[in-house]
């Protein structure tokens, strides 16, 4: 690996990370740092267009490229897309980064490393997809660097940063908090005393049951005088509405009725999360609120609320090495009782109020 040096120090940084929503948040503290390390460096972020409300008002990132990858996916058949394509590519060399970190890790990001012609392109070491071809220094991930925001800030280490102090600084947005309180208001629900849950997810496999998370919602709401409502994205709404028709308690189905501000503000006035392994579970934990995330076959070792193990609800969440999931059935998430979540639960309320 290379060493930079001070006339390398950085004036332009790029990120790339495209997707997902859960994926994007342990990537957050790692461009905070960035600045924390270079302050006068612009840094830009590579992210696809449903995500990039997310990182939009950050105080510390400068500039969003959106990557349409179900329009640039058509490139090779599709001439409107193709000239997509080529003015991405241009427009990531005219931007004469001086360092690149691809936080992805596959071939397509790997490539725009490549293409932006920068000097020095960070990746990881063992990336997917051959993507590590394209890369001029690659970092390994250790038993220190588990957890993906320890990995990410190692990368900036490796570029010569010194910043270790985890930040997400998730920007609040008064607006969008607003449209979320009139919604609230039109389903009845006290918007300064509610819980969200969160029962979708994009793997079947990290899904715990519909069934489960509506017998949790009944023993909450025999404890707890909250408000239940439960999110997720509009290819959810059926499933989401599962959970509302199917159990005892009263939940409101807001899945699909919210945009990504606004799911950030629903979540960041909320009491509790419940959550799968899923995106807005993330979102929550990096704004510190009371949450707990529920794991099946994902590593919580990589991915868990960060510094914050009381949150996690799964079989030896800490003892499955480095691989980012498990194939032993002692894992799957439908050994995940609703005992144990409710218990997890009752911890969070009363840290809480202590």
């Amino acid at each position: 690996m290379g060493s930079l040096t001070l006339a390398d120090w950085p004036k332009k940084i790029l990120i790339i990370k495209p997707s997902a929503l859960g994926d994007i948040v342990p990537a957050v503290p790692a461009m905070v740092a960035m600045k924390r390390c270079w302050p006068e460096a612009r840094v830009t972020w590579l992210v696809r267009p449903e995500y990039a409300e997310l990182l939009q008002g950050h105080p510390d990132l400068d500039e969003i490229i959106e990557f349409d990858r179900r329009l640039l996916g058509r490139s090779w058949c599709s001439p409107k897309a193709f000239g997509e394509l080529l003015r991405l590519c241009r427009r990531l060399r005219d931007g004469r980064f001086d360092i690149v970190f691809d936080f992805q890790g596959l071939f397509r990001t790997g490539f725009f490393s490549w293409v932006s012609g920068c000097r020095w392109r960070f990746g990881m070491r063992g990336a997917r997809e051959f993507a590590g071809v394209f890369y001029t220094e690659r970092v390994a991930q250790d038993k220190s660097c588990i957890h993906l925001v320890d990995y990410y800030l190692r990368m900036v280490e490796a570029a010569g940063g010194r910043e270790r102090k985890v930040e997400f600084n998730l920007p609040e947005d008064k607006a969008a908090g607003e449209r979320v309180k009139t919604l609230l208001k039109s389903e009845g629900v006290d918007s300064d005393n509610y819980i969200v849950l969160v029962p979708g997810a994009a793997r079947a496999e990290k899904r715990w049951s519909i069934e489960r998370f509506a017998e949790l919602a009944e023993r909450i709401a025999a404890k707890y005088a909250w408000s239940i409502v439960a999110t997720g994205t509009h290819s959810e709404q059926e499933y989401v509405e599962q959970l509302r028709v199917g159990g005892k308690a009263s939940v409101v189905n807001l899945a699909g009725r919210t945009s990504v501000k606004e799911v950030v503000e629903l979540l960041r006035r909320a009491s509790v999360v419940i959550s799968n392994d899923t995106g807005p579970g993330h979102i929550a934990a990096a704004m510190g609120v009371p949450i707990v995330m529920i794991f099946g076959p994902t590593n919580p070792s990589r991915v868990c609320p960060y510094g914050r193990p009381e949150c996690v609800a799964a079989v030896e969440p800490d003892d499955r090495g480095m691989k980012a999931d498990s194939y032993d059935k002692k894992h799957d998430i439908a050994d995940i009782t609703v005992g144990q979540v409710f218990e997890k639960v009752l911890q969070q309320v009363s840290k809480k109020d202590s």
